[in-house]
C-alpha cells in the first residue's frame, strides 16, 4: 500500500513539473494599447502625418483632396474623430493588418490600395495615383496611428483589430417603415429630412452621398456601423433599432457603382516623385 502511494506522488509531482515546463515555453500574448501617439514624428515625416489627417478631416474640399471626391463625404464621416473613436470604423491598429488578404478585390492589398479604393466607393469619385502625396499623406497618418502595435498580416479579410463587428440579428429582420419613424425621431436633425445632410450630419443617400460600391450601402455593415457610431458619443440604438435604418437609409437612391468609372487613366494611376 505504502508502495502505491509513493507511485501516486512521484506521478503527481511529475505532472507538476511538465505543466510547469510547459507553461514556462509557451510564448506570452502581448496585452495591446490602441491609442493616438503623443507626439507626431519629426521633421518631413511629422508634416506629412499631419498633413494626412487635414485630408481625412476635410476630404471634399481640401486642395490636394477635392478633385478625387465626388460627394460631400469626408473620411471622417465613417471614421469619427479622424478614425481615432476606437469603436466607430477606428484608424488605431488599422495599420498592423496590412498587407491583407481581399475577397472583394481577389488579391492581397497593401494599406494604400484600401485607402484609394474609399475614393472609388465611400467618395463616389477617382481613384487618387498610387504614391502621390494625397495617397502618402493619409497612409501615413493612418500608419502613425498603430505605432507600437504588433503587425498580424490578415489572411481573411482587410480588417483591422478594432473593426466594427457584425451584429447578432438576421437581415432578413430589417423593417424600414419603422426605420423610418426611427429616422425622422433620431437621424433627421443632423442629416436633414430628406437625407441630404446640414452642417451637423452629412448626406445619407442621393448624389452626395456613397455609392452603391461602399460598404455601407449593405444594410449589415451600414447597421452594425450605426450600433456603435450613432448618435456620436450618445450611441444608444439596439440592433433592431440599427437596422432598420439601415434598411431604410438604403432603400433610397444613390449613385450605382461602376469601376471602370472610377478609375484614373492608366498613366494616372502611379506616380513618381510630387
Amino acid at each position: 500500500m505504502r508502495d502505491r502511494w509513493m507511485i501516486i506522488f512521484i506521478l503527481l509531482l511529475t505532472g507538476s513539473f511538465l505543466l510547469t515546463v510547459v507553461s514556462a515555453e509557451m510564448p506570452t500574448v502581448k496585452s495591446e494599447k490602441y491609442q493616438v501617439p503623443s507626439e507626431y514624428p519629426p521633421h518631413e515625416l511629422g508634416e506629412i502625418v499631419r498633413l494626412g489627417r487635414a485630408i481625412v478631416e476635410q476630404t471634399n474640399v481640401h486642395p490636394l483632396s477635392k478633385e478625387y471626391v465626388g460627394n460631400s463625404l469626408t473620411c471622417s464621416s465613417c471614421h469619427l474623430k479622424a478614425g481615432t473613436d476606437l469603436r466607430a470604423a477606428t484608424f488605431l491598429g488599422i495599420a498592423t493588418a496590412y498587407p491583407a488578404w481581399s475577397p472583394r478585390e481577389k488579391r492581397v492589398i497593401t494599406l494604400e490600395d484600401r485607402v484609394l479604393n474609399c475614393f472609388m466607393r465611400s467618395q463616389n469619385g477617382i481613384r487618387p495615383p498610387l504614391g502621390s502625396k494625397v495617397s502618402t499623406a493619409i497612409t501615413a497618418y493612418i500608419t502613425w496611428l498603430s505605432s507600437g502595435n504588433t503587425i498580424r498580416m490578415n489572411h481573411e479579410k482587410p480588417l483591422g483589430p478594432n473593426h466594427v463587428r457584425p451584429l447578432k440579428i438576421r437581415t432578413e429582420l430589417a423593417n424600414a417603415k419603422r426605420g423610418a419613424t426611427l429616422f425622422s425621431n433620431q437621424c433627421a436633425d443632423c442629416h436633414g429630412s430628406e437625407g441630404t445632410g446640414s452642417e451637423a450630419g452629412p448626406p445619407v443617400w442621393g448624389e452626395n452621398s456613397y455609392n452603391t460600391g461602399a460598404g455601407m450601402s449593405h444594410n449589415d455593415k451600414l447597421a452594425a456601423w450605426l450600433k456603435v457610431a450613432m448618435p456620436p458619443d450618445e450611441t444608444n440604438l439596439s440592433e433592431q433599432d440599427a437596422l432598420d435604418i439601415a434598411a431604410y437609409v438604403n432603400s433610397h437612391g444613390r449613385p450605382e457603382f461602376v469601376l471602370e468609372e472610377h478609375l484614373p487613366e492608366a498613366k494616372q494611376r502611379g506616380v513618381y516623385g510630387w
